[in-house]
């Protein structure tokens, strides 16, 4: 029994990167990651923690899709990886390791988890790329209220604002001009009134002498 585990445990390793070398470019996919790029002095040293980390996230990105179906880290096999952080990955069968699973259903499994396995590793679609699968489309983003409402609004307080301001620069026109006919009236001095009786002032208006009061420098005493 002791016998079959060993054999076991030293055969599959075996068969996998067997697989793995043979399928990679066929039913694999090639991963980059540019950590220092996205991160600069904060970024982190790829080692062998991050990458069953990375095997445990794409596992988790299989099983979320296939509705839980027994995926586990040996079933990411990886393979031809370089200092550079690039590495081909497939994926084989819970069921039977020496098969892989359709590329197609492992691009749609990456595909539904990307975000997922971007904010694991703190990168995005252009950091941590899967060569030949496209970024997804983040979703559109929901306003509570209507772009178009909004600028509806914008333009009709500018309407608004405007006409207010003529009807304002109306009366004050209207306003001045009545206060300046009312200041030349009362310079030209048409009318006074007096004692609560109004009369007529004769200024620079023609007239005749009445001959009743005329001084008569001839009379004599």
């Amino acid at each position: 029994m002791k016998l079959w585990i060993v054999c076991v445990l030293c055969v599959a390793p075996a068969l996998g990167s067997s697989i793995c070398e043979s399928e990679s470019q066929t039913n694999g996919y090639l991963v980059r990651l540019s950590i220092k790029t996205e991160l600069g002095d904060n970024a982190y040293d790829w080692n062998d923690s991050e990458m069953f980390f990375f095997r445990a996230s794409v596992a988790f990105a299989m099983m979320r899709y296939t509705n839980n179906e027994n995926y586990t880290v040996s079933n990411i096999l990886v393979c031809n990886e370089t200092k550079r952080v690039s590495f081909w990955i497939v994926v084989s069968s819970p069921s039977d390791s020496s098969q892989l699973v359709p590329k197609h259903m492992v691009e749609d499994a990456i595909r539904y988890s990307r975000n997922r396995i971007n904010n694991a590793f703190l990168l995005t679609d252009q950091t941590l790329e899967f060569v030949g699968i496209n970024p997804t489309l983040a979703a559109p983003v929901q306003y509570d209220t209507p772009p178009w409402l909004i600028v509806f609004g914008v333009v009709m307080g500018l309407v608004c604002a405007g006409i207010i301001a003529m009807l304002f620069s109306s009366f004050i026109q209207k306003t001045r001009a009545k206060r300046k006919h009312s200041e030349e009236e009362e310079e030209t001095g048409e009318r006074v009134t007096g004692n609560g009786i109004t009369c007529e002032i004769l200024k620079e208006k023609d007239g005749f002498d009445n001959q009743g009061f005329a001084d008569d420098r001839f009379t004599q005493l």
